[in-house]
Parts: C-alpha cells; structure tokens; sequence
C-alpha cells in the first residue's frame, strides 16, 4: 500500500509541476561567485544548449527535485536534505545563457532553504518555489511542459 501511495504521489506532483501556472514573479537573488567552469558561456543566444549534454544536465534538476519532493511525500525531511544539497551545489552546465542565471541562482537559494528547513512545512514552501524556478525557467527558453 505504502509503495501505491508513493507512486499516486509522485504522479500527482509530476502533473503538478508540469501544467501550465501563473507566471510567478521572483525577488532578485543575489549571484553567488561564479566558477571557472561555469563563466564559460555562449557568445550568442542560440540553439547551441539544445545538446545532450544539456539536456541529461537538465534531466538530472528534475530527477533530484523529484528525489526530494517524493522525500517530502513521505515526511522525511532528512531524506530530503541529500537531493536540496545537490540541487544547491552541483556543477552549473557551461553553456547555459547569461539570462537564465537568474533561475539558476533562485533554484540554489531555494534548496538551501530547504536544507535549512526546520520542518515539512518549510521546507515544502521552499520546494514550490524551487519549481517556480524551473517553469520559469523552461517559459523563458520556450519551453513547453505539457
């Protein structure tokens, strides 16, 4: 019953995150100190970020934010913790576009938030706002998640 509940759960989020919502305005974040590796940026907006590199990078935001919102689900907020301390840390995908950093930056802040968080509530608040972060993310590249 428990692994049912899971899987009803994790659909129900997918749906969630995936359809179509408001366009949520978010406070500007400041910008962390960037490394070498991911000052490296395109010279031009073009298709060049659609490559597989990118998108198995891209993938791998959702699988974790998937990790922690199923970790969330279930009421375990430590489980929770390992996939925000990824998602706050890992390596920034090189040729991402100079208009897109500020999602990028907002998506980190939020999962230290929930790293931070001293309950479910919190750090579920903190989750949503993660995902605000990538819809409008995926709005601003033109994305459609449907």
């Amino acid at each position: 019953m428990r692994l049912h509940m899971i899987l009803v759960v994790g659909f129900v989020l997918s749906v969630t995150g995936c359809a179509e919502k408001e366009q949520v305005t978010s406070e500007p974040v400041d910008e962390a100190p960037m490394t070498a590796s991911e000052a490296v940026v395109p010279t031009a907006v073009d298709e060049n970020w659609r490559n597989d590199s990118f998108v198995t990078h891209m993938h791998l935001h959702a699988e974790k934010l998937d990790e922690l919102n199923f970790a969330l689900a279930d009421g375990d907020l430590e489980a929770a913790k390992t996939p925000a301390h990824w998602l706050s840390t890992h390596d920034t995908a090189s040729d991402i576009e100079p208009d897109w950093r500020p999602y990028l930056y907002g998506m980190r802040t939020e999962a230290e938030a929930v790293q931070a968080a001293p309950d479910l509530a919190t750090a579920r608040a903190a989750s949503e706002r993660i995902n605000a972060q990538c819809q409008g993310c995926h709005a601003a590249v033109g994305i459609n998640n449907q």
